[in-house]
């Protein structure tokens, strides 16, 4: 049985009976759960909308004629089907500073324009390239947008008037505070305390009362005390639809009105991307796993966004992007498809026809109060801590400060140059140390060895003393023209005077000298790269053979014809080795017979044929205990049922061999992983199953909704298959937990856990990442990039 093809596939095709008649046209049919979605989704939207609109200062019909357009016209083209666009308060900024700078008519024509903008860039398909921004970068973005918010709503709910720019408003705060006028204070606060208060109400009536969105609690409830105690607050104002504004032509600096648009472009394509890739992991999170929801298409959506933005600036809108707080809505409250957000979009143009006595009763503190919250949840304490665990707490601080001090373009560009500065930092960064041990100078040298390090290797390497015996330990990826002419020059030199000269890897081991000329021109098709699948050098078999036998040895690699006989392939390649690796090896296997192994892990992977472990690990001999089989399983204690094989080998490696670390290493397109997804209760119990029985809790976790489902670096998992391989791979160092040896010596801090997903087709390792590398993980597979350092994961 092939582990890496699926085993069958459950969809099967729709067969029609014989005599049945003809299917007719289908009905527009509307699920249950997504007209309920829909509601709630509306409840969430409509004061949301309101507020967002009065914080730009544009007009109030403004934000509902974007929030029908986005879930109408975004709602039905875009590329997300769960996702919610409408007004967001990530551009309340952009919109506030357009609409001063150059009036109402015009932000609505830079609006079309950034459609337009939006349209093009779809057509080239580069949506993707949009996930490529640091997210110290955008989090940096949305939390100065957030304070910016916050600052400006804050005038309104003291009952004042908010200032041009963040500066002044928090220079003028001082005076709004002694001029703060009790009731719209009062307003305010009850606005705050519903909000904070209503999602956390405990106890069976506290449920029933949160699938009431606290958004609306808040804003009903203070619109109702306003009313029946009949305080004197500034209310919601709609003006007559028949006095609404329309978009005009561009008036203003051809530059000033190109950076507006280019703002509007960024951020709501950077805001609905990174929503819609959010959207995919909580659709995926949910008890049906999300069937029948497909997955985001990036660039539909971009294009579903950019037709929303036209016409929403057509027709007297806001800029439409999607937004996080109604999309999570509409994922929890069980939509299966496109039509819920359609139909959201229905409500709202609704409400805006016929609600319009109910929401002129609206406080306008209330508002205020409701989009100063929201602002002030965009700065994110969790977003703080994982740009600080991740070293760039230097780009998010650039960044907040920036859009909150200059603008939005601005703090971006500021946010970008950092990165880039510290990205190049990292890549320049050389540290060279010298220290002596066991009579011999030990030279180590970490990161780049690029022609900006050479000064400094130059003048360590000639501090050694003449005639001594010397280390160089490389621990880097990446070695220029310049660094290793340097160093070429100096062994020579230090050679010539007595000296030795041995040059090794991060890990230790030797990097041998290339081979010699005659020996690769013994054999002309091999190459560095050169594929090694059944590949045979064009050598003839040394052995009795028949004829047949003899010409499949001998045939191209890829080519059409008869495979060579497996004994002779494996002949041949032992031949190979006795006669070119073995002179290389045969030191340090002697060396490891005398004095026995002493691995440094355990490493227990997969069976499939694709993972070599030595070439992942860059390992040599006596490195690496590993163990091996169907899924990289780990059996729980006393579920083994007479194959004690991985817990023999897990006793042996903690408590004889006392290796320092246990990695679980799943991969890519794991055949039993599939097998796992595609199985049934009424399947045979073969070895197979009842082997792969270990493998369910993995299966357990990926559909609870106890468990975040695990995450790799820059993206979702492709698939449910990566995305079980990725389960699995926590779900067995959980199990690994349960061993005796393995819980002692974590207790004891002498051993460490780790998880590995190697991506086969992308020849790429991911590290799972974790708060603590003992005792917790945030399940997030983080890439490991050539210079050693760990990529940071991208928030979803």
């Amino acid at each position: 049985m092939t582990l890496c093809t699926p085993a069958r596939t459950t969809n099967r095709p729709r067969i029609q009976r014989p005599h049945s008649p003809p299917e007719g046209p289908r009905r527009f049919r509307v699920a249950g759960a997504d007209l309920s979605a829909s509601v709630a989704v509306f409840l969430i939207a409509l004061p949301l909308s309101l507020g967002i609109a009065l914080a730009t200062g544009a007009p109030l019909q403004a934000g509902l004629v974007a929030a029908a357009v986005g879930g109408l016209v975004a709602g039905r083209f875009g590329g997300s089907p769960l996702q919610v666009s409408g007004p967001a308060a990530g551009l309340t900024v952009v919109t506030a500073e357009l609409i001063q700078r150059y009036g109402w008519r015009t932000t609505c024509a830079i609006t079309v324009l950034a459609g337009l903008t939006q349209l093009a860039l779809s057509v080239l398909r580069v949506a993707r390239s949009a996930l490529a921004v640091s997210p110290a970068i955008v989090h940096g973005m949305l939390a100065g947008i957030g304070v910016t918010i916050a600052l400006a709503q804050l005038h309104i709910v003291l009952g004042g008037t908010p200032q041009s720019s963040a500066v002044d408003n928090v220079l003028g705060l001082p005076a709004q505070l002694a001029r703060a006028q009790p009731t719209a204070l009062a307003i305010s606060a009850l606005t705050v305390a519903a909000l904070l208060c209503w999602p956390r109400m405990p106890g069976r009536a506290g449920r029933l009362a949160r699938k009431v969105p606290a958004a609306l609690v808040a804003v009903a409830g203070a619109t109702a005390v306003a009313a029946v105690a009949g305080l004197a607050v500034p209310r919601v104002h709609l003006p007559s639809w028949s006095s609404h504004a329309l978009p005009g032509l561009p008036e203003g600096p051809v530059l000033g009105i190109a950076a507006g648009v280019l703002t509007i472009t960024l951020v709501t394509s950077v805001q609905s991307l990174l929503s819609a890739v959010a959207v995919d992991k909580l659709v995926a999170g949910r008890a049906d796993r999300g069937r029948g929801v497909p997955r985001s298409d990036l660039d539909r959506e971009l294009a579903g966004q950019g037709a929303a933005n036209v016409l929403s600036g057509a027709l007297g809108g806001l800029p439409v992007a999607g937004v996080a707080v109604r999309s999570v809505a509409n994922v929890s409250a069980g939509a299966v498809s496109r039509a819920s957000t359609m139909l959201h979009g229905l409500w709202i143009v609704l409400a805006a026809l016929l609600l319009v006595p109910v929401l002129d009763l609206i406080p306008l503190p209330a508002l205020a109060a409701l989009v100063m919250v929201v602002g002030i949840q965009m700065v994110s304490i969790t977003h703080i801590r994982t740009v600080t665990r991740h070293r760039e707490v230097v780009v998010y601080a650039v960044t907040v400060t920036g859009v909150v001090l200059v603008g939005i373009l601005e703090g971006v560009a500021l946010g970008i140059a950092v990165a880039i500065a510290v990205a190049l930092n990292r890549l320049a960064r050389t540290r060279i140390t010298r220290e002596e041990r066991d009579g011999r100078h030990l030279l180590h040298v970490r990161g780049q060895l690029t022609f900006l390090a050479v000064p400094r290797l130059s003048r360590a390497l000639h501090q050694l003393p003449q005639g001594s015996n010397v280390v160089v330990e490389l621990d880097g990826s990446f070695m220029d023209h310049a660094a290793y002419e340097t160093l070429s020059d100096w062994t020579a030199g230090h050679l010539a005077h007595g000296g030795t000269v041995e040059t090794t890897g991060p890990s230790g081991a030797r990097i041998a000298e290339p081979a010699p000329v005659a020996a690769s021109a013994a054999h002309p098709c091999c190459r560095p790269w050169t594929p090694w699948h059944n590949h045979q050098c064009g050598e003839q078999p040394t052995t009795t053979t028949t004829t047949t036998e003899t010409a499949a040895a001998t045939e191209t690699p890829g080519t059409a014809g008869t495979r060579p006989a497996t004994g002779l392939h494996l002949a041949s390649g032992i031949g190979k080795f006795q006669r070119n690796t073995a002179p290389l090896v045969r030191d340090e296997l002697a060396r490891l017979a005398r004095e026995g192994q002493r691995p440094s892990q355990l490493f227990l992977t997969c069976a499939d044929s694709r993972l070599v472990t030595s070439m992942i690990t860059s390992s040599g001999p006596g490195d690496l205990f590993t163990v091996r089989n169907v899924g990289n399983l780990v059996p729980l204690p006393g579920e083994e049922s007479g194959d004690d094989s991985v817990a023999a080998a897990i006793e042996y490696a903690v408590d004889v061999l006392r290796v320092e670390s246990i990695t679980v290493c799943g991969h890519s397109g794991c055949g039993a992983m599939q097998a796992l997804l595609n199985g049934g209760p009424d399947d045979p119990p073969t070895p197979l199953r009842r082997w792969l029985r270990h493998g369910l809790p993995s299966l357990e976790r990926m559909a609870s909704r106890r468990h975040a489902w695990a995450r790799i670096s820059g993206r979702l998992p492709a698939d449910a298959v990566e995305q079980l391989c990725l389960t699995n791979v926590v779900q067995q160092l959980e199990h690994l937990r349960a061993y005796e040896p393995v819980a002692r010596r974590l207790a004891e801090g002498t051993l460490s856990l780790h998880g590995v997903y190697f991506h086969v087709g992308e020849a790429q390792a991911y590290l799972l990442s974790g708060t603590d590398e003992v005792h917790s993980y945030d399940d997030v597979f983080t890439q490991v990039m050539p210079t050693g350092h760990l990529e940071p994961a991208r928030a979803s």
